[in-house]
């Protein structure tokens, strides 16, 4: 780990910080982040083993798990993993108690090649107190969800009263699934109404004839930054489900790379966003395809109210020798408000004749002859509405662990559509 970080902090030096002109950053808001108002997380800030509500709150859904880890400002701070998962050979907990550790964390960002250099993922690298670390053995399923609580928060830097910075916080989790492995993960970022910036890296490695399933709740308070990389790799006839839930933060960007690099894997990525007041959701993902008759399915969904923004850039890209493919790309928005504004750009980079692509994109309003039929059949005006919101969402979530399901409607009912009252 320390030689990681080591050379994280030599690249963090040859590059620049990104910005606007950039096309992978065009639309967002970089140009406002200041990183120098901001220092690492020195510790954990958890001063006992309360969580806060939100958090126990996700956690009530999760009685069958069968893991739990606990971190804060990054730091893990509990692990906990049941007897029989343990006597199969599951591990759970921090990386560098991991002896595999060294060879999987980053094996699978290095299976991209177009990753391009960026100043802050080697800050991520380098502040990056360990990983979060879950690897499932040849041929064993894990039976329950492994639950991973980032509370965030409360805690600060060096420094006391006026001096002290806010916080910056580098959580990360590495999932590794051998051959004909099973395992479901779930992730909830949490934080209070602090000013501070999260940088979250997440690997999802699945082998061949694997069974993943990962999803990701970010509830972050509403004066936080959010920018995140997800990267995933499935291998032959393997299955990978990725979720994201976007709900908090001021600004909240994640960046998603899925590779199918064996013949038969196939991806599932879903997500889901709310915004109202000032909030932006900035997603960028890319579907790779080397493998032939690979399948990936991308379905994001996202409503924005007030003068919140969303942006949403993606790319299907098959590679030569993906023969017999199919990808399949679709992009929907709800602009619910006259200074609401959206942005969706599907893209397709094709370099095999034999593979199926489709891209769909749309922005729009709530449907009229929807409104129309509610309000016909004696439902107010406001009701109509949300019905139409909850519905948009509904369709999606049906495909997500119904815990997790629960949790975002409600969280959706709760703090976005207030915004519609």
């Amino acid at each position: 780990m320390a030689r990681r970080r080591r050379d994280a902090i030599d690249r963090f030096g040859l590059s620049a910080l990104p910005t606007g002109g950039e096309e992978v950053w065009r639309y967002s808001r970089i140009e406002e982040l200041d990183m120098g108002l901001f220092a690492p997380a020195s510790g954990p800030a958890l001063s006992d083993a309360r969580l806060p509500a939100t958090a126990e709150r996700f956690l009530q859904g999760f009685e069958g798990r069968s893991g739990l880890v606990v971190t804060s400002e990054g730091f893990v701070v509990s692990s906990d993993l049941g007897e029989s998962e343990t006597a199969q050979g599951v591990r759970l907990g921090v990386a560098s108690d991991q002896a595999n550790a060294s060879d999987l964390l980053g094996s699978v960002i290095a299976s991209f090649a177009s990753d391009e250099a960026d100043a802050l993922a080697a800050l991520a690298e380098a502040f990056a107190p360990d990983a979060v670390m879950l690897s499932v053995p040849r041929g064993v399923e894990v039976p329950g969800p492994i639950v991973i609580l980032h509370v965030i928060g409360a805690g600060g830097t060096a420094g006391s009263g006026e001096l002290r910075k806010p916080t910056a916080v580098f959580p990360r989790t590495m999932v590794h699934l051998e051959e004909n492995a099973g395992a479901t993960v779930v992730e909830l970022l949490v934080s209070g109404d602090e000013v501070l910036i999260v940088l979250p890296t997440v690997e999802l490695s699945a082998g061949d004839g694997a069974r993943l399933t990962h999803a990701v709740v970010q509830h972050l308070g509403t004066k936080a930054w959010q920018i995140g990389r997800l990267f995933a790799t499935a291998g032959r006839d393997s299955t990978l489900k990725s979720f994201q839930a976007s709900l908090g933060a001021n600004y909240a960007r994640m960046r998603t790379d899925s590779i199918l690099t064996g013949q038969g894997g196939s991806a599932e990525l879903l997500a889901a966003y709310f915004g109202d007041g000032d909030q932006m959701h900035d997603f960028r993902t890319l579907q790779e395809h080397v493998a032939p008759r690979t399948t990936s399915d991308l379905v994001f969904k996202g409503a924005v109210a007030g003068t919140a923004r969303s942006v949403y850039s993606g790319l299907i890209h098959m590679q030569k020798g993906a023969k017999g493919a199919n990808a399949f790309q679709t992009n929907r928005n709800l602009v619910l408000s006259d200074g609401a504004h959206a942005d969706s750009v599907p893209n397709l980079n094709i370099e095999e004749n034999d593979v199926r692509c489709s891209h769909a994109s749309a922005v729009g309003p709530v449907d009229e002859q929807q409104r129309f039929y509610l309000e016909s059949r004696g439902v107010p005006a406001p009701v109509a509405e949300r019905l139409i919101v909850l519905g948009f969402f509904a369709e999606l979530l049906e495909r997500v662990h119904p815990s997790v399901r629960d949790f975002v409607l409600a969280a959706i009912t709760e703090r976005g559509l207030a915004a519609m009252a």
